[in-house]
């Protein structure tokens, strides 16, 4: 059994910042896998602090209803709940090591500085589970982002809306690392 956990700070005011793209992108293969069903399908389980829903008993996936910086919390009472298998772990998250637009796929490898992966880190007591690293970085790159976003910290970067030309790139970015994770899936 897989399990692919999506991280995101919940609530409406978090819905579309660039922290919450984990979110995105398992919402996104959700949809993909069932055609007929939608984000809205995930049922909340306050046991596990999670939104989850089952794909085929092979497949669960998440979405931590704790903050960012807790989700180690939520991630680890999946884990143990499931007997999931470190190799059969997948978090998806923002990372401002990567340009905006793209993604990498790696094993025990996350970006430099994340305090939602070290929370994770903490309550599982390793790195050695899959990272879906999905590029947010977009600070001075001529996006139309205003001057004083080019020197805000990370922290506060991170919780800002996607405006409407990194939304069309975020789209992008989310569909190809969406049928990446399937194809790695079902071969």
């Amino acid at each position: 059994m897989k399990l692919i956990i999506g991280l995101g700070n919940p609530g409406e005011k978090y819905e579309n910042t660039r922290h919450s793209v984990g979110y995105m992108v398992v919402d996104a293969l959700l949809e993909k896998l069932q055609n007929s069903i939608t984000p809205s399908n995930f049922k909340l389980n306050k046991k596990f602090k999670s939104l989850v829903i089952s794909y085929q008993s092979s497949v669960v996936l998440a979405k931590p209803t704790t903050f960012m910086n807790s989700s180690g919390i939520a991630v680890r009472k999946l884990v143990n709940h499931f007997k999931i298998n470190m190799a059969d772990v997948w978090i998806i998250h923002d990372d401002l090591d990567l340009s905006l637009g793209s993604y990498k796929i790696q094993k025990g490898k996350g970006p430099r500085e994340h305090n939602g992966l070290l929370s994770i880190y903490e309550k599982l007591g390793t790195k050695n589970f899959w990272h879906v690293r999905i590029g947010i970085e977009n600070r001075g790159k001529g996006s139309g982002e205003p001057s004083f976003a080019k020197a805000m910290e990370g922290k506060e970067y991170v919780l800002r809306n996607f405006n409407e030309e990194e939304k069309s790139k975020i789209d992008v970015v989310v569909d190809s690392a969406v049928k990446d994770l399937i194809h790695r899936f079902t071969n």
